[in-house]
């Protein structure tokens, strides 16, 4: 069977969910039997996001091969259990960087190189890459942004010559659009729908199927209106609710019968979708047998897409527990000595977040020291693991003023320090420690019973590492170091003993966690938050029964 290609744009606003989209039509079409993958095309100029700002921006999500992608590869993980890499994800930069490289070799023989047919070939070539792999039934293509974008125009021409290339019945173009509702007027209104459809036809690409983002059902005659105006199909106009969970869209995908159209139109061989486990997950999220409330102490709070993929790893890890997770946002910023109990009240569980720069360091020092003394299960993840080797190394191995060099280069104790293989690198992007590496656990450790493996891998990002100088003090001094590189024998993982769970990681673990696989980490994390609060119930309970 010849791979089939499925390209998914979106119009009138940005924020409508393509990403979800994408990820739940792959949900629904591995149910089916079919391997199924997903890329993203990224209109912007920057050759990756790893240089972006995480409010601009949000989290950069890493593969196993060290590629620096888009979020949305984190949601194609999760919903479809599968592992991406560099090939998933291609920004305009790389796309431009690209030609003009095979332009300085010589490789169009003098021709003026121009955006018909370089750029759009170089873009087709990426499209076409995960197709002729041969390890793929469909490839699913996400174009970033909205038609009518001058950054779109040559995705949006490639993906329109790729439909004759390939064969019309190998495409199929899927539009996701807003049907907004209007107080004022009370009833929904198509028109923005028919303007982006106008527009996208206008660059040669029409819909085959519409996806319609919208807070209020569509009934017949709205659906028929779209599909009148928009040349497509009534069963084509997919309503697109707003749900409780993201993890509820392939279900609500199901039942409108998105995958039921695809496969139709693509003549896909397929059997009945297997949405039983899926299902009990989400069940297990909408409805809990218990909660548990975890602090997240970070230094952008502010815009939550900058720690992703570890809110989706902590509902993970709740659902493998019954329990639902409820997050309480923690500025570092504003933490103090003073305040640091009331900020973190409430809560079973406090995660430090990873980051980069020294706003916010001493605040997340309070926090992990908060933790430690009041026995409150801690998880440090990248920079909060090296916080809490930092304030370990302050408060417990008696190095007063220790830091990590990326923000004292002065300390008189370095415990954290750059990587020595990173000491002569100028260029930002791409140069940090980045992808899967091994890690080998210590026995009777968290770590060990967590994994429930000797050898285990996970992926990173990052240019500082704990300071193998000081490493022996620290062990004497009762830091546990329960997982270590064998390669390059730095440190992955600490622990500290005669404490209910304190786990801090140099890796991240969150960008493994998938709804059919959620990381142990986050597992034990929450299992042993709710050890925390059932204690400090049941403790309350005593004291109120002694009154």
């Amino acid at each position: 069977m010849a791979t089939k290609y499925i390209f998914v744009t979106g119009g009138v606003t940005s924020s409508l969910g393509k990403g979800i989209i994408c990820s739940s039509l792959g949900r629904l079409l591995a149910a089916r039997g079919l391997r199924v993958t997903i890329q993203k095309l990224d209109p912007y100029i920057n050759v990756d996001p790893g240089t972006m700002n995480p409010y601009e921006h949000g989290e950069v999500y890493v593969t196993d091969d060290g590629a620096e992608t888009d979020l949305d590869l984190g949601h194609y993980e999760r919903f479809l259990n599968i592992k991406t890499s560099q090939t998933n994800n291609v920004t305009t930069g790389r796309i431009y960087y690209d030609v003009i490289m095979k332009e300085r070799r010589g490789a169009y023989l003098g021709k003026t190189v121009q955006v018909i047919p370089h750029i759009t070939d170089e873009i087709k070539s990426h499209v076409l890459k995960l197709g002729e792999s041969n390890d793929y039934d469909v490839v699913i293509t996400e174009i970033g942004g909205t038609v009518g974008d001058i950054e779109s125009l040559p995705y949006i021409e490639a993906m329109r010559q790729l439909r004759y290339e390939v064969g019309r019945k190998n495409t199929l173009s899927i539009h996701l659009t807003l049907v907004p509702y209007l107080a004022a007027a009370g009833e929904l209104k198509t028109k923005p729908t028919q303007h982006s459809v106008k527009t996208l036809s206008e660059s040669g690409l029409s819909p085959d199927i519409l996806v319609c983002r919208s807070e209020y059902q569509l009934d017949d005659s709205i659906r028929a209106k779209i599909a009148q105006f928009c040349n497509v199909e009534v069963q084509d106009v997919i309503a697109s609710l707003d749900a409780e969970t993201i993890y509820e869209v392939p279900l609500l995908m199901q039942n409108e019968g998105l995958d039921s159209r695809v496969i139709e139109k693509l003549d896909l061989p397929a059997k009945n979708a297997d949405l039983k486990q899926w299902s009990e997950f989400v069940d297990k999220i909408k409805r809990p047998s218990k909660q548990v409330y975890i602090a997240l102490v970070g230094k952008y709070v502010e815009h939550h897409d900058a720690y992703k993929s570890i809110v989706e790893a902590l509902i993970h890890g709740g659902a493998m527990n019954d329990a639902g997770v409820n997050i309480k946002w923690v500025q570092s910023d504003y933490i103090t000595d003073s305040n640091v109990a009331s900020k973190l009240e409430g809560v079973s569980g406090i995660l430090v977040a990873p980051g980069f720069g020294g706003r916010g360091i001493e605040g997340k020092l309070t926090a992990v020291k908060h933790a430690r003394l009041n026995n409150i299960p801690f998880f440090g993840i990248c920079l909060g693991m090296q916080c809490a080797v930092i304030e370990f190394a302050r408060n417990v191995a008696s190095m007063e003023a220790a830091n990590s060099t990326e923000f004292d280069e002065q300390t008189p104790y370095p415990v954290i320090d750059l990587m020595p293989d990173q000491r002569d690198i100028e260029d930002k992007g791409g140069t940090m420690r980045l992808g899967k590496y091994a890690c080998e656990l210590k026995e009777d450790t968290k770590a060990r019973e967590a994994y429930g493996a000797d050898m285990i891998d996970e992926r990173h990002r990052h240019r500082f590492e704990l300071n193998n100088e000081l490493r022996e003090k620290l062990l004497e001094s009762g830091l546990i170091v329960s997982g270590v590189n064998p390669e390059r024998d730095l440190v992955e993982i600490v622990e500290i003993d005669n404490h209910p769970w304190f786990v801090g990681v140099q890796f991240h673990p969150e960008l493994r966690s998938t709804v059919y696989d959620p990381h142990p980490l986050f597992s034990a994390f929450i299992e042993a938050s709710l050890n925390k609060a059932s204690d400090l119930f049941t403790s309350e309970t005593k004291v109120e029964q002694a009154v």
